[in-house]
């Protein structure tokens, strides 16, 4: 497992980094939410209000960064993500 500190516009995020058998398992925690890979579940996310961005298509934490946001929980949107931004603009937000 690896674990990173990330730069965010009010206050650091902790990366997590797990490799599974097929592919990475990712999540970016903010303050106030996080940023998973599609490997986590959205809709569990939803049921617990989180605030939770999904990517896909990830590999490292600069791909969750740059990756365009899938899926949005009700609690994220309340806080001003939209599908659509950076994994880093929604983590900003959440922050």
């Amino acid at each position: 497992m690896m674990q990173k500190e990330i730069s965010l516009k009010n206050g650091p995020g902790l990366a997590l980094r797990m490799q599974m058998k097929n592919a990475a398992l990712l999540v970016i925690r903010a303050k106030k939410g996080f940023v998973m890979c599609g490997y986590l579940n959205m809709s569990i996310a939803e049921k617990l209000g989180d605030a939770a961005c999904m990517v896909t298509g990830v590999d490292t934490f600069d791909d969750v960064l740059i990756a365009k946001v899938v899926k949005v929980s009700q609690k994220a949107i309340e806080l001003g993500v939209m599908e659509g931004m950076t994994g880093k603009e929604a983590l900003d937000v959440l922050s």
